[in-house]
């Protein structure tokens, strides 16, 4: 109705004005925003997938994962600790595994910069970055128990059950909680506060009476030192570390650009009310990326590389119109401009090839573009890879184009230049924006904050700038946002002067942009869990038993040795074979119990080893596997032994 209207609008132009149409036009994409995250928000809310939509199936996961030891609640004999999780030696295995071939997809193929920084961050840092103001969820207590609870989570359920399940709620009513499913982001404190007690909901576990909302901050705070005069915080993200050593790794790097750094370790977020297991605790392992990149120049060299991959993609313009994800070959994603740039987009096709080879699966794996009241103000593009389990999909990496915002509030916290340089063969004669902050000026009308707000215009782009001074010129003052204040401020003819010399310069200084993608190893490994596995009758008896389907590469164990039958003969060559796989660094388990063959055969199903040696007679060894003879061949080493002096042949 609302786009007839606007089409009646722009053909009949004696009936409505420029600005008639214009806010028509605004308001129709407003609507499509919220129709778009409406359909997003309630299809994850539906999600199922083949046999992992279920409760049933998720349980049947969980309790395998929990009784093999894969991973298991921190501090269980103490009743445990919500949002906080060990992992047993089958989950180390396949964590380590995951994380050494993110290492080799990326680091080593990539020729990355890896660091390793302190977990323990001063507040300075954590300032200029906007976590300490910002890095907030909103929060509502139950007013008898003092039990705290994420206050969009309660409003979520509440509006997705009643939507689901309600077949009596009113179409207005309907309609009306799903405009609020679609904004819940962008509510404020006050506008959540408002529909939790219009929709009167209370604690779920006692049904008392909430709170009003108010903003609590992720981070775990600690002080450095015995006096407590240095606050600090356990980082909620390790990408801070390789923004402040940017200085010291370009000139590692020779001065040259496009580098990426990275790094892998333990973030941490205190969240309000952890729940879904793995996919959000309070200490998780971070790999993330910051490829620092020209501004002026995102192509990449290896583009090709990956620009004919055809994958699930969810842009954009398919949200909004109410479409589902679909198949599209990423080079023509980039070029038609759905991906912002190809550096963004060459990372977007790395982590579909990454996360296909640990054996997620293919069809169950899109990647889903940001919608316009989701992205940062200061970024180009981002897309998410999400991953669908029984939870729905899942945000598990995160590709962002983050341009220069990082590096810039760093620069004006610290006043160190985080800036690289481009060195011209011949001077050139260029027009250059010369800005001068009136520090006068800026002290009487800022005091204390005089400092921030002036190395902030210090550091403005040659666009911020040139707005600034046409609005200067027009309106006599401007709207200026300082990040480390984390405020706008009004800005002055006095305050400041913009203009633009010619000059002759020798090389060209500028803050690079950033592509950032960020990985959360234990989501990973939990979706991957959940799609390697599946359930078969047991031949013996009448029960399922539970398959862990895990490709070689993150398996967990990669070789189960056992003789078919308990005598010495045939457990002589077991060991054998054991010893000659630990002399070549083939993780395996020996097993020469009496139990039946298929018992132990179930056993390693149950923890998903790949391949199986069974000494089947004196001279014979058989291997079973997931894998061809010539894919053996191709990832181990030949190995031999004898028993009783004869030579053991491998079919």
């Amino acid at each position: 109705m609302r786009a007839a209207a606007v089409r009646h609008l722009k053909t009949d132009g004696s009936a409505a004005s420029q600005s008639e149409i214009d806010a028509a036009v605004e308001s129709l994409k407003a609507l499509k925003i919220e129709a778009g995250a409406v359909a997003r928000r309630l299809q994850a809310a539906v999600s199922t997938t083949s046999g992992g939509g279920s409760e049933a199936f998720r349980q049947a996961v969980v309790n395998t994962l929990e009784r093999r030891l894969f991973y298991i609640p921190s501090f269980k004999i103490y009743r445990g600790v919500a949002g906080l999780y060990d992992y047993g030696p089958p989950g180390c295995a396949v964590k380590s595994n995951v994380l050494a071939f993110w290492r080799q997809h990326f680091v080593l193929e990539e020729g990355m910069l890896e660091v390793d920084c302190p977990c323990v961050t001063p507040e300075v840092v954590l300032k200029a970055s906007g976590h300490v103001d910002k890095f907030t969820d909103l929060m509502v207590k139950d007013e008898k128990t003092g039990t705290c609870y994420r206050a969009d989570h309660l409003l979520k359920d509440h509006c997705k059950e009643k939507l689901e399940k309600d077949l009596t709620l009113p179409a207005e009513k309907a309609a009306e909680m799903k405009h609020v499913l679609a904004v819940l982001d962008d509510l404020s404190s006050e506008e959540l506060g408002a529909k939790i007690k219009e929709y009167g909901i209370t604690a779920p576990d006692t049904k008392n009476p909430l709170s009003d909302p108010y903003p609590f901050n992720l981070m775990f705070q600690t002080s450095i030192g015995p006096s407590g005069l240095l606050p600090g915080y356990m980082r909620p993200e390790t990408a801070q570390g390789i923004f402040v050593n940017f200085k010291d790794l370009y000139y590692y790097n020779g001065n040259k650009l496009p580098f990426a750094a990275a790094q892998i370790g333990q973030a941490f977020r205190n969240e309000i009310s952890p729940r879904q297991g793995l996919l959000r605790v309070r200490e998780f392992t971070l790999a993330e990326i910051e490829h620092f990149v020209d501004p002026e120049d995102k192509a990449h060299p290896k583009f090709s590389d990956v620009a004919s991959l055809e994958f699930l993609m969810f842009p954009r313009e398919a949200q909004l119109g109410g479409e589902q994800a679909r198949k599209i070959i990423l080079g023509e994603a980039v070029s038609k401009g759905t991906v912002n740039n190809e550096t963004l987009g060459y990372f977007i096709g790395r982590v579909y090839l990454f996360l296909a080879h640990l054996g997620i699966d293919k069809d169950r794996l899109r990647f889903r573009q940001h919608l316009p009241n989701e992205m940062a103000h200061y970024a180009a593009d981002c897309w998410d890879a999400e991953i669908e389990c029984s939870y729905g999909w899942i945000e598990c990496v995160g590709i962002a184009d983050r341009s220069a915002y990082d590096l810039r509030a760093h620069t004006d916290k610290s006043g160190v230049q985080l800036v690289a340089h481009e060195k011209f063969s011949e001077p050139r004669e260029v027009e250059k924006l010369v800005i001068t902050p009136s520090k006068k000026d800026l002290g009487l009308a800022f005091k204390a904050s005089q400092k921030m707000v002036t190395e902030a215009l210090e550091a403005m782009t040659e666009k911020e700038a040139l707005d600034m001074k046409a609005a200067l010129e027009s309106k006599g003052e401007a709207e200026f946002q300082v990040c480390t204040l984390g405020k706008t401020v009004a800005i002055n003819k006095k305050m400041v002067s913009i203009s633009m010399v010619k000059k002759k310069e020798h090389q060209r200084v500028f803050t690079p942009s950033v592509i950032e993608p960020s990985f959360g190893i234990g989501r990973i490994i939990y979706c991957l869990f959940e799609h390697s596995f599946y359930t078969r009758p047991s031949k013996a008896e009448d029960e399922q038993l539970n398959v862990f389907r895990f490709p070689p590469l993150v398996a967990p164990i990669k070789c189960t040795v056992f003789p078919l039958v308990k005598i010495p003969k045939f457990e002589d060559v077991a060991k054998q074979i054991a010893k000659s796989l630990t002399a070549a660094g083939i993780s395996h388990i020996i097993d020469i119990t009496g139990t039946s063959i298929g018992k132990r055969y179930a056993r390693t199903d149950e923890i998903g080893v790949p391949f199986a040696v069974t000494v089947d007679s004196t001279s014979t060894v058989t291997i079973h596997g997931q894998s061809t003879w010539a894919d053996v061949m191709w990832r181990f080493p030949t190995h031999s032994v004898t028993a009783n002096d004869d030579a053991a042949d491998q079919n």
